[in-house]
């Protein structure tokens, strides 16, 4: 072939190029960096999400135009998990952000792709990591201690209500954690004089029928939060408002959807920091090398109306403590 035919076929190549539509020189173009992110539920997750998106755009990612963020919910439904994780690998995200009771099914299903859980009651007991300090593997993230707090949420309980003499605990007895909370609660409540009745369920249909055993024989509901709850709180507060049962867990926004009494690690906080992660593994750090962190901010929240329904006096001093009143 001639020097002139070659640069004429050329030409026509580059011409070609220039006409191809939009989308297909889009996908031409290099791929963003793609987190995927699996929560609990869109609705009960909401604050924490945009706390995290905000972060990441204070770190110079923005959704859309430098990162993509493929968003999906197992909502409360541990077979949706698998699933997800399942997706996130034939989509080949670049990094997956996710909460404890997700976790274990994306460390088994990628030993690739680095995982961060933004929410973990015991990373180390649970195997999640090989130890706070050096977590080894493709998975770190950040714990929220949750099992360590339980006892002084109780303590919270009867300073705020020194009549509860009997303590349901709803909790979700296929988490691992949700046991480590009642086995703390239990001793707990023995130096107190309370007595516990541990009311187990597993999915959204045992919510209903464990209210029913619960009628008339206890005076406040401790909630031990996972994702199941999580999707299900509406629902759940509302039983619990129907008995008149004061609730008191580890949930911030569960307080301001009407349960009494909420205290643990500040949730947004946790996911800001989440992001902080992901922008280190998104410029080359390895997940093993990044130590979990722990929480540093902790909320004692209380809903002065539910108290009011119920007809509750709460003590002034107990008020003043709280970092957030809702009247």
């Amino acid at each position: 072939m001639s020097a002139k035919m070659k640069r004429r076929e050329f030409i026509t190549l580059l011409g070609g190029a220039a006409t191809l539509p939009l989308s297909a020189r889009a996908q031409q173009a290099a791929k963003l960096p793609t987190i995927g992110f699996l929560g609990g539920d869109a609705a009960g997750w909401t604050t924490w999400t945009a706390a995290f998106v905000k972060r990441l755009h204070e770190l110079g990612w923005i959704e859309g135009r430098s990162i993509a963020i493929e968003y999906r919910w197992s909502e409360g439904r541990p077979e949706r998990i698998a699933e997800i994780a399942a997706e996130f690998v034939r989509l080949n995200v670049d990094v997956i952000v996710t909460n404890d009771s997700s976790a274990p099914v994306l460390k088994q299903t990628t030993s690739v792709i680095p995982i961060v859980f933004a929410l973990a009651y015991d990373p180390v007991g649970s195997g999640l990591v090989a130890s706070l300090a050096r977590p080894g593997g493709n998975i770190t993230g950040l714990s929220n201690r949750s099992p360590d707090l339980a006892g002084k949420r109780l303590e919270l309980l009867r300073e705020a209500l020194p009549q509860v003499r009997r303590l349901a605990i709803m909790a979700n007895v296929g988490y691992r954690s949700s046991l480590l909370e009642i086995r703390e609660l239990e001793g707990a409540a023995r130096t107190l004089g309370i007595e516990i009745m541990p009311v187990e369920i597993q999915r959204a249909e045992d919510i209903a029928p464990a209210f029913e055993t619960l009628k008339g024989r206890a005076d406040a509901l401790y909630i031990a939060f996972d994702a199941l709850v999580v999707a299900n709180w509406t629902r759940i507060l509302t039983f619990a408002l129907t008995q008149r049962l004061p609730t008191i867990l580890n949930h911030h926004e569960s307080v301001r959807a009407g349960a009494l009494i909420s205290y643990g690690p500040n949730i947004p906080d946790l996911l800001r920091r989440a992001a902080e992660i992901v922008d280190k593994i998104l410029r080359g750090a390895k997940p093993a090398d990044i130590p979990v962190e722990q929480p540093i901010k902790f909320d004692l929240v209380i809903n002065l109306t539910t108290a009011k329904a119920l007809g509750l006096a709460i003590p002034e001093p107990f008020l003043l403590r709280a970092d957030e009143v809702i009247e």
